[in-house]
C-alpha cells in the first residue's frame, strides 16, 4: 500500500521579498526620524521658554518695584523733610557715595512693629559694580527725622545690568537730568513721566533694552492768597 502525504499550497509559504523588508525598515526609519525631530525640537523649544521667563522675571520685578515708588511719588517741597526733592540721571543722592540714576520720596512704606516710621521713605536706584558686572540697587531711608546720619537699606533689584537709563518728560520733550533741588534748574516740580531703560549683560547685542514709561499723578501746585478789596 502506497502511503500518501498531504499537498502543500506553494504560495502560503511564501514569505516577504528583500525590497519589501528594505521598504518596510526604509518607511520605519523615516517615521522615527520624523517622531525624533518633533520630540527634540519640543525639549529645544520648551527649555527657551523657560530661559526667556527665567530671564523676565527678575525684570519685571525691578520693574513692579519701580512703576510703584514712582507712581506713589511724593511732590517735593523746598526744605521738606517728609517731602524732599526728585533727582533723576546721574545725580548726587543723600547719604550715598556715588552717583545715583534717581532718588526721591515715596509713600510705599511698611509698616512694621519693630520700625515705628511712617509711609514716607527716601528711595534712590543706582548701578553698583559688582565684581566684572553691574547690579541695580535700591536703597532705603525709613527714618526723615533723625538727627544722625540716616541708616539706609541696600537692596539688589536686577543683576547683571549694562544700562539703566531715566528720562523724565516736562510736558514738551525727554530730558536726561531732573533736580528740583537745582536752585537754578526751571524744574521745580514733578516731572509728568518717567521713562525707564534698562538692558541686560547677558543678552544679545541686538537685543532690544526694555523700556517702560510711567507716568506720575500727583503735582503740588504753588497757592497764593491775594486780598481783594478793602475795609
Amino acid at each position: 500500500m502506497t502511503p500518501t502525504y498531504p499537498r502543500y499550497d506553494r504560495s502560503l509559504l511564501q514569505g516577504f521579498t528583500l525590497i519589501e523588508l528594505l521598504l518596510a525598515i526604509g518607511i520605519s526609519a523615516v517615521v522615527l526620524v520624523c517622531i525624533n525631530t518633533a520630540f527634540f525640537g519640543a525639549l529645544r523649544l520648551r527649555s527657551a521658554t523657560v530661559e526667556a521667563v527665567e530671564a523676565a522675571v527678575p525684570v519685571d520685578h525691578a520693574i513692579t518695584f519701580l512703576r510703584r515708588d514712582l507712581q506713589c511719588a511724593v511732590p517735593p517741597k523746598p526744605d521738606g523733610s517728609m517731602s524732599g526733592s526728585f533727582k533723576a540721571g546721574s545725580v548726587i543722592g543723600n547719604g550715598i557715595a556715588q552717583p545715583v540714576q534717581l532718588e526721591f520720596h515715596t509713600a510705599t512704606a511698611i509698616f512694621s512693629r519693630k520700625d515705628p516710621w511712617g509711609e514716607i521713605q527716601r528711595v534712590a536706584y543706582a548701578l553698583k559694580q559688582s565684581g566684572t558686572q553691574q547690579d541695580l540697587y535700591r536703597t532705603v531711608t525709613r527714618n526723615l527725622l533723625t538727627l544722625s546720619t540716616p541708616q539706609i537699606e541696600e537692596q539688589q533689584m536686577l543683576a547683571g545690568v549694562d544700562q539703566f537709563q531715566v528720562s523724565c518728560f516736562d510736558g514738551t520733550q525727554w530730558l536726561d537730568r531732573w533736580d528740583t533741588s537745582d536752585t537754578a534748574s526751571i524744574n521745580t516740580n514733578l516731572p509728568l513721566a518717567v521713562r525707564l531703560v534698562i538692558r541686560r549683560s547677558n543678552t544679545s547685542p541686538d537685543a532690544t533694552p526694555v523700556e517702560v514709561v510711567v507716568p506720575l499723578r500727583a503735582v503740588s501746585r504753588n497757592i497764593s492768597n491775594t486780598t481783594v478789596g478793602g475795609s
